[in-house]
């Protein structure tokens, strides 16, 4: 029960990573709000958590929305201890594509999404961060591995990257840390965005599995375990860090 009685707020958190943190921080005690735009989604990954965490529908690429988000929080919980800077993503709108293939709309649409985005829900929590406080920002391995089709993505990862560093020095004055955990490919409902068949995801999983060393993709409750570690006191000597969980390809 390392995270017990903790207040966090894990945006992102009804799917995918997300929701596979969300599980691990119930798991250890905490308590808080999972925030994610699909209210379906939404109501089943409260339901599978239990009474320990709410569920806010909040646009993280609207400021408006996660000021009003972290204020309903606070007033049911009271003061945060970790933040989990998770929403994000590479396929939907504003795909992006290769240096050629990027349109400024679909540029705009990922910087808001991947960057701009977590730039603000970190602001916008900052009134109601405990000092003391461990803020987990969600990474990728696109950050150092160039991937094709997700220049733009990339980029945005390893400005996050810096943005953990940054954090850091800002607000070492509050003993607030801010760390990285880059995932490298899991097994998310990503994949079935893709349109393909159950078992050729199957096969494609398996094939990009190959190319790190456990061989095979990694598991949402894999990073959620990670990311226990980094909201936790455990890690009270760790600032401005990245753990890339990517199964060994990154260093390899």
């Amino acid at each position: 029960m390392r995270l017990k009685n903790k207040v966090a707020v894990i945006t992102g958190g009804n799917s995918g990573i997300g929701f596979g943190i969300a599980k691990e921080y119930a798991a250890e005690g905490a308590v808080g709000t999972i925030v994610g735009r699909n209210e379906e989604t939404l109501k089943s990954a409260v339901a599978a958590l239990g009474d320990q965490f709410i569920g806010i529908r909040c646009d993280v690429t609207k400021l408006d929305e996660l000021t009003g988000m972290f204020a309903e929080t606070a007033q049911k919980f009271g003061k945060l201890d970790v933040l989990v800077v998770n929403a994000g993503g590479a396929i939907g709108a504003g795909t992006a594509g290769n240096l050629a293939d990027v349109t400024e709309d679909s540029f705009d649409k990922i910087m808001n999404l991947n960057l701009k985005s977590v730039f603000f829900t970190v602001q916008k929590a900052l009134p109601y961060l405990k000092d003391g406080a461990s803020v987990v920002m969600i990474g990728s391995l696109a950050a150092h591995k160039p991937l094709d089709g997700l220049t733009t993505y990339g980029g945005a990862k390893a400005a996050v990257v810096n943005f953990a560093r940054s954090f850091s020095k800002d607000l070492a004055n509050r003993k607030i840390r801010v760390n990285i955990l880059s995932p490298g490919t899991i097994d998310t409902p990503v994949f079935e965005k893709f349109g393909i068949p159950t078992d050729i995801a199957m096969e494609l999983k398996q094939h990009v599995g190959t190319s790190n060393l456990v061989q095979r993709i990694g598991l949402p409750s894999e990073m959620g375990k990670v990311a226990v570690f980094l909201g936790s006191d455990d890690s009270s000597f760790v600032i401005g860090q990245e753990i890339v969980a990517d199964g060994g390809v990154y260093h390899f």
